[in-house]
């Protein structure tokens, strides 16, 4: 009988979270984690994210996957540790902070005299070699995640390109891992040094918050001029070189990767010529000084805030480009309530948060959605969003 390999995957976020549950369908699963509410959940056969699919593979397939905070436990005898710890992008330093992703690497390596550790979390282009370097060893690997939020497992199963960071046999056989788990068969797997892997991600999402500044400054453009915006996008994306994907207006790009992955790319050209990159960067701002002038103008004196979360599907709102114009607005004296079910608090940084639909309604004399809702049809006239598409 073969045993099953074993995987260690630290942290249950959306990347750590539907890793495992890919991965424990043909795999022996252990999750690493500090936060015990999320090993609860996880033991007891529930998903630390908002994500259907995960519902779905938790409930109806037989997952071999567990959770505990004892590192010791988790990484003994494990033939893969996966790392998918958060690196948040630090201001002050002009670079992603590290540091667990650090400690974890530290950690498996010495507990574990033979495991691969492969990163998982998004990295500054440099710091695998870094790491191996340091450690003197080449059981250090990078592999790029490209995931949606609220569709992380179905991404997982229906990956659009498997990249392995390392030319080693030890790379071949964490893609085979991810390869067997998936459903769609026919994927393209590039094996390339982890320097240039780590470059892959960062370049990736910045194009994609490229197109998605693109759109949105076309749509100020058209706003500024009395055009109808929608046609334009229809017009341009008729183009089988343009196409159509990322191109609904909205406040700005946010959550959790693409405003930090771009911070990096510019950082990491400190001492490259450029322009666009930089461009990029500013542009969400600049989408965001529009869009609050825009509700300004309008001389609300209460502005209500339909939904923090960057999208439907998803339950988080870190750095969701909402809360940006949020900010703008308040800094104006003018008096601002949210509704937000997934917060369990009575204020958001120092607004009041309204529960009850109905009331936040009748209450706000402008409502900002960045993505609209059926919930809001009956208010149709007094909603403020770019949402011109109806998709995220």
């Amino acid at each position: 009988m073969t045993l099953k390999p074993k995987i260690t995957v630290v942290g249950s976020g959306y990347v750590g979270m539907s890793l495992a549950v890919l991965l424990s369908q043909y795999n022996e699963v252990t999750v690493l984690d500090i936060d015990l509410s999320r090993i609860e959940k996880i033991n007891n056969n529930q998903s630390t994210i908002i994500d259907s699919d995960i519902d779905s593979f938790i409930h109806e397939r037989s997952l071999s996957l567990t959770a505990t905070n004892d590192k010791k436990n988790a990484y003994d005898g494990a033939n893969f540790i996966v790392v998918a710890t958060p690196t948040d992008y630090d201001e002050t330093n002009n670079q992603f902070d590290t540091s667990s992703v650090d400690s974890v690497v530290k950690d498996a390596l010495a507990i574990n005299s033979e495991a691969v550790v492969v990163i998982k979390s998004t990295i500054p282009v440099g710091h695998t070699n870094s790491l191996q370097i340091l450690h003197e060893t080449n059981r250090v690997i990078f592999s790029p995640e490209f995931l949606r939020e609220g569709k992380a497992l179905y991404d997982n199963l229906h990956p659009s390109r498997i990249i392995i960071g390392s030319e080693c046999e030890n790379g071949r056989a964490f893609a085979n891992l991810l390869m067997n788990a998936a459903e769609k068969k026919d994927v393209d797997i590039l094996y390339i040094p982890p320097t240039e892997a780590e470059a892959v991600k960062l370049f990736a999402n910045t194009y994609l918050a490229m197109r998605v500044s693109f759109f949105n400054e076309l749509d100020s453009y058209a706003m500024s001029n009395s055009l109808d915006t929608k046609s334009i996008i229809e017009g341009v994306c008729l183009d089988d070189r343009i196409g159509n994907g990322y191109n609904n207006p909205s406040f700005g790009y946010g959550g959790y990767c693409l405003p930090k992955d771009t911070k990096q790319l510019l950082a990491n050209y400190e001492y490259v010529p450029q322009t666009l990159i930089n461009a990029i960067v500013s542009s969400n701002s600049t989408r965001k000084d529009f869009i609050a002038e825009e509700i300004i103008k309008c001389k609300p004196k209460i502005v209500g805030f339909y939904r923090l979360v960057m999208k439907s599907g998803s339950d988080n709102f870190r750095f969701s480009a909402i809360q940006g114009i949020m900010k703008r607005v308040k800094a104006k004296g003018i008096e601002v309530v949210v509704y937000e079910p997934e917060l369990d608090q009575k204020e958001f940084f120092g607004s009041p948060v309204i529960p009850d639909l109905v009331e936040f309604k009748l209450m706000s004399d402008i409502i900002v959605a960045n993505r609209k809702s059926a919930s809001l049809k009956d208010v149709d006239e007094k909603c403020f969003s770019r949402d011109l598409f109806g998709d995220n």
